[in-house]
């Protein structure tokens, strides 16, 4: 495992990987509340991890205090990552988890120094900071706390529903600096979700997170991203999900179709000749040798989703643009300002 300029060793554990290299591993854990899964707690040397300067992401630095992800999300983008950690993107990416226990006191050292700018740091944009993992290790109210009292703005994306641990936390912070959060939410049916999304909270909890992020007075924007291929983007399912997240008090909206990069391929390919056979040639005439749709389904998919974004109170909800649609923020998620609290009594999409 590649942890450059970490010296701790530890002697070997029976958990351990077979060839993990042990240089900045501290211990390898297994417990009972987690079958089957280990994790790898490590010594980092550096928090802020800074986003290279040709990215369209709104965003220079990022936090990610956990490697791999227990949402074992099929279609996750960042399971290529877990390769650079010679671990694989598949199983291992759901059951070997890398936890950087030191990453709080790192932070505060690294925001510390006269030569930090206070710019904008994201968390969520690699692997879920509100993964259950985050029950067992409270990072993130050291590292928020770390952020706000720093003056340094934030946002988080996730999934996760144990935000609402923190969400006094994140109030306060709000009062110091901007902050933004966002939740994924793209598959609204909960059957599907529990197959192609099988840790993660329902949808029923993931738009309850919402409404207690708004009921809080704090913005929330909603990525519903990925839209899957004939699995997600009826018009009727689309229709129903903005009709959800309207209703919860979702400030603003981004609809992203599905990318397939890398190891994802052929992974996304292999559980949909398991659960949805008749679709694999379909995927693969669609994206070819791409890892992205064609731009003819990303225009069909903008103007399947415009005309119901406005009816929903969504029309202008979108933050950072591009091309690619990497970087494409709803407001709230991103903290461009200080957001104006909302009336908590009222939760309509027309007021945003």
């Amino acid at each position: 495992m590649r942890w450059d300029g970490q010296r701790l060793t530890a002697e070997r554990d029976e958990g351990t990987l077979p060839g993990l290299p042990l240089a900045g591993l501290v211990r390898t854990v297994r417990t009972p509340e987690f079958a089957g899964v280990t994790f790898h707690e490590v010594l980092c040397r550096s928090a802020l991890n800074k986003v290279p300067a040709a990215s369209q992401m709104p965003f220079r630095w990022t936090i990610n205090p956990t490697r791999g992800c227990l949402h074992a999300c099929t279609y996750c983008f960042a399971r290529p990552t877990h390769e650079y950690l010679e671990l694989g993107a598949g199983v291992d990416f759901e059951t070997q988890i890398v936890v950087k226990t030191n990453v709080v006191e790192v932070l505060r050292a690294e925001l510390a120094r006269r030569s930090w700018s206070h710019e904008h740091v994201a968390l969520g944009t690699n692997t879920d900071p509100y993964q259950r993992v985050e029950g067992r290790y409270r990072l993130m109210p050291g590292i928020i706390a770390a952020l706000a009292g720093s003056g340094t703005p934030l946002s988080i994306l996730t999934k996760g529903t144990l935000l609402r641990r923190d969400l006094p936390l994140l109030v306060e912070a709000a009062d110091q600096v901007p902050v933004g959060l966002g939740v994924s939410l793209a598959v609204g049916d909960e059957t599907l979700q529990q197959v192609v999304e099988p840790g993660t909270p329902t949808p029923r909890a993931r738009l309850d997170l919402i409404r207690a992020v708004r009921e809080a007075g704090l913005p929330c924007g909603v990525m519903v991203a990925p839209v899957m291929p004939w699995l997600t983007d009826g018009a009727d399912q689309l229709d129903d999900l903005l009709t959800r997240l309207a209703d919860a008090g979702a400030t603003g909206v981004t609809v992203l179709p599905l990318h397939l990069r890398g190891s994802v391929k052929p992974l996304f390919l292999q559980w949909l000749a398991e659960h949805e056979p008749h679709l694999v040639g379909r995927y693969e005439a669609l994206y070819g040798p791409r890892s992205s749709v064609p731009p003819e389904y990303s225009r069909w998919l903008r103007d399947r989703v415009a005309p119901l974004l406005a009816r929903h109170g969504f029309a202008s909800s979108a933050g950072h643009r591009s091309q690619r649609g990497e970087g494409s923020y709803p407001v709230g998620s991103i903290p461009w300002g200080r957001a104006e609290a909302p009336d908590p009594q009222v939760a309509q999409p027309t007021l945003f």
